[in-house]
């Protein structure tokens, strides 16, 4: 093994939470867990409450793995039943809930300070272009 990759290995065997912490995080699980804090859905609906807040939407693969990663980790309950055609609901479990409202707490935080961001990057942007045309 590399150093590198020992490196890797070693900072996942000491950080376990952080790919807890990605999943969450990530684009589509973000979005997973705040829309089913509102109520269970099915795969369809989530798919098309997903598209409406989202430039391009999920594609149904990338949805997929979404569910299934956070099911995982115990913050999505697939419930399948039996009839025909089949219907399968997810919901988020009681660890699902907590994470996602803490999910929501910050995107609603970011909605809020938005402004404050676009500041600190115009100042940001014009600083660098001054060092740029200095040099």
């Amino acid at each position: 093994m590399t150093g590198a990759a020992s490196r890797t290995v070693s900072a996942e065997a000491m950080c376990p939470y952080r790919l807890v912490l990605e999943h969450v995080t990530s684009r589509w699980g973000v979005l997973v867990l705040i829309e089913l804090l509102e109520r269970p859905h099915r795969f369809s609906e989530l798919r098309r409450a997903i598209g409406r807040v989202s430039e391009k939407g999920v594609s149904e693969k990338m949805l997929a793995q979404t569910l299934q990663t956070l099911e995982r980790d115990g913050l999505v309950h697939r419930d399948a039943r039996p009839v025909i055609p089949p219907r399968v609901d997810y919901s988020l479990t009681g660890l699902g809930r907590e994470a996602a409202e803490q999910v929501r707490t910050l995107a609603e935080w970011t909605h809020r300070r938005m402004p404050d961001v676009a500041r600190a990057r115009q100042t940001y942007d014009e600083a660098r272009t001054e060092a740029v045309r200095a040099s």
